[in-house]
């Protein structure tokens, strides 16, 4: 058996909100790695929105959600996928204890994220756990399974502090890029070990970056082209292949998931702002958060709730 994994992000290029990069993994017969795992898993995963006849759909995130739709396919496949696990998070702070609980203790240092606990995830859950049933039937009946999902969330503090430090956000989405990569090689690297990487940025060349994030690690490059950079990373008996790939959030099913699983999280803690402001009564559009957005909510908030104090640096990035 093989062990693949799908890397992505939600949130570089706002100023309000988290940054997630999220990962999901499966593992599968060797003569799958290749394939078009939408073809391999057709009976219960769809791509498109049209024609699922109650799949679940995957699909790079900018497709799957919208402003006119929300985030109801989001969600729906995210806690379909979390159900295929054993789990059943049915609150905000439950989802963040299964995907990311290493930042709940920061979390809870913001106003807005105080009703964590009692926001609850509003997908249908008897569809939810047909979808989960299909979907679990389909990865056995192929001798696939779903092993793990998880992110790294960076809330706003603690990303301004990381982009203070080393002045610069690639790096810093490099660096929460690498943590999920390092945890992987941990739990995996005794296994056939594939990493699939949404390209970001226009970066080609990884080798220096990654012997700085994995020093004691033995790296190979395999390939570095301006489409796709592979390298082979070994240490301890362990090894794995990682690979660097433009549009890979369209053309692997994991990477996928793990775009939907970033967007799912970043939007429900973007809508708890909007709800905690919206509370004090004055009359605020919401905001998705993106720079131009941002800045009319951030100035809407000092128009409208002058005597309301706002810790800056909980709230907007720094550039």
């Amino acid at each position: 058996m093989a062990v693949l994994v799908g890397i992505d992000e939600a949130g570089f290029g706002p100023i309000l909100g988290p940054l997630v990069v999220s990962s999901s993994t499966f593992s599968l017969p060797h003569r799958l790695l290749t394939s078009d795992l939408w073809q391999v898993l057709r009976k219960s995963i769809g791509d498109r929105r049209k024609h699922l006849a109650g799949r679940m759909l995957v699909a790079d995130s900018k497709k799957a959600y919208s402003k006119s739709v929300g985030i109801k396919y989001l969600e729906r496949t995210v806690l379909a996928s979390l159900r295929c696990l054993g789990e059943e998070p049915a609150t905000l702070a439950e989802l963040l204890m299964r995907l990311c609980p290493t930042c709940i203790e920061r979390l809870r240092d913001y106003p807005w994220y105080k009703d964590a606990g009692d926001y609850r995830l509003v997908a249908d859950i008897a569809d939810g756990k047909i979808a989960s049933a299909v979907l679990a039937d389909d990865l056995s009946a192929n001798g696939m399974e779903l092993v793990q999902l998880k992110s790294c969330c960076l809330d706003v503090a603690f990303y301004n502090k990381m982009v203070n430090n080393v002045k610069n956000k690639a790096t810093v989405l490099f660096t929460a890029t690498a943590r999920l990569i390092q945890e992987a090689f941990d739990n995996f690297g005794g296994d056939e070990l594939q990493i699939m990487v949404d390209r970001q940025g226009g970066r080609v060349r990884y080798r220096k970056v990654l012997q700085r994030m994995f020093e004691d690690t033995e790296l190979t490059i395999l390939r570095e082209s301006p489409a796709v950079s592979s390298y082979e990373l070994r240490a301890g008996g362990k090894r794995m292949r990682l690979h660097f790939v433009v549009g890979a959030d369209e053309r692997f099913l994991p990477v996928s998931l793990a775009s939907m699983v970033s967007k799912y999280l970043r939007e429900l803690l973007v809508g708890s702002i909007n709800r905690y402001f919206a509370g004090f009564g004055a009359d605020l559009k919401p905001t998705a958060g993106y720079w131009k957005d941002g800045l009319r909510f951030i100035q809407d908030l000092q128009t409208n709730l002058p005597r309301v104090r706002i810790d800056s640096n909980q709230l907007i990035r720094c550039r």
